[in-house]
């Protein structure tokens, strides 16, 4: 998983409060392998003329900025990846669906939950000025905004770690390798008969 410490970077605003887990990746392309690329059939239902994930003014985007309750729906993981394979970083909405933001931080990607009204004023700004950077520095939990103006956000300790350091379920598992070996050899000394060709 690639780490996330800073990231500056064009901001897409999305004025669409409850946007649903089938909404950001259809169900039916779930059947598709990770390698189809999702990012191709991120938002495909929602895609009219005028949308603004289509508007050239925000190409390079990889901080989405979303109204209340992102990533509700169902639990599919998938609706990270199609973010995360769209080139999204970072998500920042007043709330979030629980287990979307729980796939999000074990996919790096960063979700930034912040006052409903805070987050309405910072879409304004980037409608103002289509394809206008923000800075999010993940240490110092801070996101800046065009025009200069410093947001903090909270962050549980642990995902922030994970983020830092690029840890998924994997890599943390890895961790504790040693342990792991050292249990192994433990247990084929104490039961030789469960051991494959032992």
């Amino acid at each position: 998983m690639e780490p996330f410490v800073t990231l500056t970077a064009p901001a897409l605003p999305l004025d669409i409060a409850n946007i649903d887990t089938d909404q950001l990746l259809p169900a039916r392309f779930l059947k598709k392998p990770r390698s189809a690329g999702y990012g191709n059939f991120l938002f495909r239902d929602e895609r009219k003329p005028g949308f603004p994930l289509d508007d050239p003014a925000y190409a390079g985007a990889r901080v989405m900025v979303s109204d209340r309750n992102f990533g509700c729906g169902s639990s599919r993981e998938g609706a990270v990846y199609a973010l995360v394979d769209g080139g999204f970083r970072c998500v920042v909405a007043p709330s979030f669906g629980d287990i979307f933001a729980a796939n999000a931080a074990k996919n790096g990607l960063l979700t930034i939950a912040l006052p409903e009204e805070t987050v309405a004023a910072l879409r304004r700004r980037l409608q103002r000025t289509p394809g206008a950077a923000v800075t999010v520095d993940l240490p110092a939990q801070t996101l800046t905004d065009p025009d200069g103006l410093a947001l903090t956000f909270a962050i549980d300790p642990f995902k922030k770690e994970c983020l830092i350091a690029g840890l998924d379920d994997v890599a943390l598992t890895l961790r504790q390798q040693d342990a792991i070996d050292a249990y192994d050899r433990a247990d084929a000394e104490a039961r030789p008969w469960v051991v494959p060709g032992g």
